[in-house]
């Protein structure tokens, strides 16, 4: 780690052509390393991948140089792919070197899955957000037999079909605990403001909501570096679900402050470490594109309920542009309740309920 090529000599590589595209500049192009790779990214920091299924393929990881050891930031899924890939990165380019901390950025299982499993096999502390920490901790004890009748009640109010729900009632409840290995009991918070001192870096902790209650960021200024996890992609737009932790939420409002409150507060030069896709740069560009893309989705959502009332199910086309099937119904839903929401706060929806599903119209 500590002998890691600066990342701008890594530049002078002729597989690292920088690519633009949409105001952003991917310095390194469509580069990303393979398994059991670690790429120096900065002096002190390097850059791992590990698999995720489906179309995401793929979750950033990041090793910080923190003196003698090494803290890792985000852990991949619990499942024998991505342990594989770590043990691939502790025998090969991390052999020898101590984990200091592990370091994660929000509680979804792609970045807490291994958490539990690195910090007993290195007997070091967990650090994360209180309210991630304690959404993992929820969410992986809430195991049951079959859905709860609220879990039920909320897919028949977002106007599921029966097959659909009847299929969820022959399911067990807490995948989420599958995903995820034991957690620590305990954790060392990170907290908005926190200056964490890893190595030669000083990351400074910035939380963003809507992905998640409270994700964490962690920003070098002086090294213009931004590990952002899914607060800001390059390519995709982050999932802003309604959740039935707090169903009557407006995560999607949380989310659009959110984008304001980075695009105000940090500058626009820093590199920026996502959690999926490449490094790039033109932070504020991409802040202003996913402001804009879901104010005109809000829009179009707005002429789509004053046409007629609309069940959430009803707006999953002009939403995604595409069929939803049976297994992304849940995704779908949290994400066109939550654009529904929005439009509720801000006065552009009202909603009503027949036998127990809402229907949405224009105020």
């Amino acid at each position: 780690m500590g002998k890691a090529p600066a990342f701008d000599a890594s530049l002078t590589d002729h597989r690292f052509a920088p690519t633009s595209a949409k105001g952003l500049t991917y310095p390194l192009g469509s580069f990303g390393p393979g398994p059991g790779d670690l790429h120096g990214i900065a002096p002190g920091v390097g850059w791992a991948r590990l698999p995720v299924p489906g179309s995401l393929k793929h979750i950033n990881v990041w090793a910080l140089d923190d003196g003698d050891g090494v803290a890792i930031v985000d852990t991949g899924l619990n499942m024998p792919a991505a342990r594989e890939a770590w043990e691939a990165l502790f025998a090969g380019p991390l052999a020898g070197r101590r984990v200091s901390r592990v370091i994660v950025t929000h509680f979804h299982p792609d970045h807490i899955g291994l958490a539990g499993w690195l910090c007993a096999r290195f007997d070091v502390a967990l650090w994360m957000n209180r309210t991630e920490f304690l959404m993992a901790r929820l969410l992986t004890s809430d195991v049951r037999d079959a859905p709860p009748d609220a879990a039920l009640a909320h897919f028949r109010a977002c106007g599921w079909p029966d097959r659909l729900i009847d299929a969820e009632r022959g399911k067990g409840w807490g995948r989420f605990a599958k995903m995820v290995s034991p957690l620590p009991l305990g954790h060392v918070r990170l907290a908005e403001g926190d200056a964490l001192a890893i190595g030669d870096r000083i990351w400074t902790v910035r939380t963003g909501s809507g992905h998640t209650p409270e994700h964490a960021c962690l920003v070098d200024e002086a090294g213009g570096l931004m590990i952002a996890g899914d607060q800001v992609l390059p390519r995709i737009t982050s999932n802003v679900s309604v959740m039935l932790t707090e169903p009557e939420g407006d995560p999607l409002g949380e989310w659009l402050a959110s984008i304001a409150h980075f695009r105000k507060t940090l500058p626009d030069d820093l590199l920026v470490l996502p959690a999926h896709g490449e490094p790039f740069t033109g932070l504020h560009a991409r802040l202003d594109r996913l402001a804009e893309g879901h104010r005109k989705q809000l829009d179009m959502l707005a002429d789509h309920i004053r046409a007629e009332p609309r069940r959430v199910s009803d707006c999953f086309g002009l939403l995604f542009g595409r069929a939803i099937d049976d297994s992304l119904y849940g995704l779908a839903s949290g994400e066109a309740l939550a654009h529904l929401r929005r439009l509720e706060r801000e006065g552009r929806a009202v909603r009503a309920e027949r036998d127990g599903v809402y229907w949405y119209s224009a105020a």
